[in-house]
């Protein structure tokens, strides 16, 4: 091999060994990336929910128990994304401003649904001499603490203390009846560093699930 071709080929797989591996997404992030999502959380369109949507995971219903029906993994920029299709009469430099007054976090969201084998009357009705109703018992609109929720950054566990749950109701003309939870679990962003991350979800009665996000290929 000629000596200028040697010497190519040493300067590319020097220059190949200075790039930094495709890890987890970017954190912190630059003043353009901010006004990024900015302008893409105002436009509150198509094009907004299909971005957003691809942090997000659907599973199916299983045969018993809970239904684990969505898993979420918004990182700094699809936060900010989020927050700023929220805002009325926001601007670009507000943004800048309410960016550097937080630390970026990382939220992980899941969707519990009630099912027909996992619902929300505990014990069936019973009825009294005058036929009305007695006896119901309601499951917990805390019900989702009593499930484990591990979080994986590759192969790594890691933990926080930040996790908080909201009970969701369906209502009608008759009154509201809990039908699920959200639970959002939030970390540091600095907490992933892989390139992957799993949340599994075990409920104490049926199946837990697992499931798995590319964090090379989210913003």
């Amino acid at each position: 091999m000629p000596s200028f071709l040697r010497a190519a080929a040493a300067l590319l797989s020097a220059t190949l060994l200075l790039v930094p591996p495709s890890f987890a997404f970017s954190t912190p992030l630059s003043d353009q990336a901010v006004r990024e999502a900015y302008f893409l959380g105002q436009r509150r369109d198509e094009s907004m929910t299909a971005f957003l949507n691809k942090y997000t995971k659907l599973l199916p219903r299983p045969k018993t128990g809970p239904h684990i029906s969505a898993v979420t993994f918004l990182t700094p920029f699809a936060l900010l994304v989020r927050y700023s299709s929220r805002q009325t009469d926001y601007s670009a430099q507000q943004a800048a401003l309410d960016h550097k007054a937080h630390d970026e976090m990382v939220e992980i969201q899941i969707e519990i649904l009630l099912t027909p084998s996992y619902g929300a009357i505990l014990t069936p009705p019973t009825h009294s001499r005058s036929g009305s109703p007695t006896g119901i018992q309601f499951r917990s609109p805390e019900f989702w603490r009593a499930f484990k929720y591990h979080i994986f950054d590759g192969s790594e566990e890691i933990t926080t203390d930040d996790i908080t749950g909201e009970p969701q109701y369906q209502c009608s003309e008759s009154g509201c009846l809990l039908n699920g939870a959200i639970v959002y679990i939030v970390f540091p962003a600095t907490a992933f560093t892989s390139d992957s991350a799993t949340i599994e979800v075990s409920p104490r009665e049926g199946d837990p699930v697992s499931v798995d996000f590319d964090l090379s290929s989210l913003r």
